[in-house]
């Protein structure tokens, strides 16, 4: 009777040590694995290698003695986790990913003590690396909102990488998260994004926020890394004008002109707040500058005969021979003006009442009765 309990209690030890054994198994696989992929091995000795590591963790989980150790479920987690990574079936990959996920929850239940930390964070690491890929495939796929999901986790564990949360703001934008959008903006101008659509998009929030005042300090942080960026110039002058801060808006109109003299509308812009400013023959000078740069703008056209009006206007107040001489030759400039702007929009209102009142007071009734049908006809 002693020697059969002897042999019961020999073949449990034997039982204890194996199951035991089996830990050490995927102990020694995952110095191997770690070795392999240091050492840059190809693939398919990473898998035979990790093969070995799965088979024995997966003895030792189900085991009632090794299955509460939580280095065993710590290994396990980790070895799926990079099958994730190296598993060319993608169905099999996100299969993968997700019993990882499963298995860092059971590390958590069972770590008490903070063991396996390195283990853990590396495990985590690799379901991070896998979200960027997910998060990339959806976003190439104009799939936005899993975009988001997984690129948001990948920036708020890298929040120092500014590409990252550009990302995951890019993608939050697509999906009207503004909020969302706003935070990871924010994150990647704070780590030092360069990117002028970075600083577009998030003036863009601010202004729909109504924070005009942070709306056009992001652009101006904008044109400091990124000066002669059309887009922040033209978004940073509409912000001004916007909030109607003419002067700060000329000044910077007039730094963008230095540079870049082929910007009709930044020449139309200056002379319509010089214009503004009552100073009517820098605002023709501007409005000319644009026209020879388009003969058929028909803005700067509209705003030039307004200024020669405005000018005429000013001659007739003086009542000198002079002035009622330059009078006129102010009124037939406009009148030609305006004529060249209606043949290029014949349907604008204003540039038809314009020259329904100069053809009025010039006595050509013929032109006066052919607009007035065209009004009564629009």
């Amino acid at each position: 009777m002693k020697f059969y309990l002897s042999l019961i209690s020999i073949l449990i030890g034997l039982q204890s040590f194996a199951q035991t054994s089996q830990v050490q198994i995927a102990r020694n696989s995952l110095g191997k694995l770690q070795a392999a992929i240091r050492n840059n091995q190809d693939i398919k000795q990473q898998s035979t290698i990790l093969g070995e590591g799965i088979k024995a963790v997966e003895n030792a989980s189900k085991d009632k003695r090794t299955k509460k150790w939580p280095e065993t479920w710590a290994i396990k987690a980790y070895f799926y986790s990079y099958l994730t990574l190296i598993d060319p079936d993608e169905q099999s990959s996100d299969d993968n990913y997700f019993r990882t996920l499963n298995l860092l929850d059971t590390v958590k239940s069972l770590n008490k003590y903070d063991e396996n930390a390195s283990l853990i964070e590396a495990t985590k690491l690799n379901t991070i690396i896998k979200k960027q890929r997910k998060g990339n495939q959806a976003y190439a796929g104009n799939d936005f909102a899993n975009a988001f999901l997984y690129l948001k986790d990948v920036s708020d564990y890298f929040p120092k990488d500014s590409t990252l949360a550009v990302n995951a703001a890019l993608s939050a934008q697509n999906i009207r998260k503004y909020d969302n959008a706003l935070t990871y903006f924010r994150r990647a101008k704070e780590n030092g994004a360069g990117n002028p659509i970075v600083f577009q998009y998030l003036a863009s929030l601010y202004a729909s926020k109504f924070d005009m005042e942070k709306a056009i300090s992001t652009l101006e942080d904008g044109l400091k890394l990124n000066p002669q960026n059309t887009f922040l110039v033209n978004d940073y002058i509409n912000l001004l004008l916007d909030s109607e801060q003419y002067d700060k808006a000329l000044e910077g109109i007039t730094t963008v002109l230095n540079y870049d003299k082929n910007n009709k509308i930044l020449y139309f812009l200056y002379g319509y707040l010089q214009q503004v400013k009552a100073n009517n023959g820098v605002a023709e000078k501007a409005y000319k500058s644009a026209i020879s740069l388009d003969q058929n703008y028909f803005p700067a056209l509209y705003q030039l005969a307004i200024a020669y009006i405005d000018a005429a206007n000013q001659d007739l107040k003086l009542k000198t021979p002079e002035s009622i001489s330059s009078f006129a030759a102010k009124i037939n400039q406009s009148e030609d003006v305006l004529e060249r702007a209606h043949e290029i929009n014949p349907n604008d209102a204003h540039t038809i009442q314009l020259l329904i009142e100069i053809y009025s007071r010039k006595n050509k009734l013929d032109k006066v009765q052919d607009l007035k049908k065209v009004l009564d006809e629009m």
